[in-house]
């Protein structure tokens, strides 16, 4: 993963500095960006393999941008991070309803940051290195998972999640009526030691269960514990 190319875009010329400097440490091929139609601009160009996107930018703001990413039919399984001062649980849950991969919010440390991009990336390669072996096609109630086709529906409607909330829910399914952690969870999708509060894996279920709709309603919470999917 060393050869990645990670696109940021932010406003801030100081944050751009550090984190150009910090993050090319890693080895990753870095193209900076100061708003959102530069950030576009510069999507074809570099072909990041993840954006790095301040959700407040001057002009088109960080979720258009967004929007605008995944409007693409060819970068909608790129894995975006959005990053925000204010920590707003609205902005958070919106950033991941338009499928965003993940977030941070500032102040935060390059090192965080470096651990959520290589998080990211590591669940891209993941994906799409599926084993063949493994059971593709999952349901519980009116939820249908595929998960060689990366599609998911309710009541035969396509829902598009994140790989986060895709990988999340696959990982209920697998085991119906199992109690898990938000840590066995953050460890089963996105591996051990992966820097995150519960109040980040809270988030990240609360945006599936609004994207899931009535299917949801199948993701229990057992208090003082963690989640489970309704057997």
């Amino acid at each position: 993963m060393s050869k990645a190319s990670i696109l940021i875009i932010e406003d801030d010329p100081d944050i751009r500095e550090l984190l150009s400097f910090s993050l090319a440490k890693e080895g990753w091929t870095i193209t900076m960006a100061p708003d959102g139609e530069q950030g576009l601009a510069a999507l074809p160009v570099s072909n990041p393999d993840c954006v790095v996107l301040d959700i407040m930018l001057p002009g088109m703001d960080g979720l258009e941008v967004l929007r605008a990413i995944k409007a693409d039919p060819g970068r909608k399984r790129l894995p975006v991070i959005m990053t925000t001062a204010k920590g707003e649980e609205s902005d958070i849950v919106s950033g991941l309803e338009l499928g965003a991969e993940d977030y941070v919010v500032k102040p935060y440390s390059p090192k965080v940051l470096a651990a959520r991009i290589r998080a990211a990336l590591r669940r891209t390669v993941d994906l799409a290195s599926h084993s063949a072996n493994a059971e593709t096609s999952l349901s519980k109630g009116d939820i249908r998972l595929d998960s060689a086709r990366h599609e998911v529906r309710v009541k035969d409607q396509k829902v598009d999640l994140s790989a986060t909330e895709f990988a999340i829910l696959e990982f209920l399914l697998r085991s119906p009526g199992w109690v898990f952690s938000r840590s066995q969870i953050i460890d089963a999708v996105k591996g051990r030691d992966y820097p995150v509060t519960d109040r980040a894996v809270d988030v990240q279920i609360l945006s599936l269960r609004r994207k899931l709709g009535s299917g949801g309603e199948d993701i229990e919470t057992v208090r003082g514990v963690g989640y489970r999917l309704r057997d």
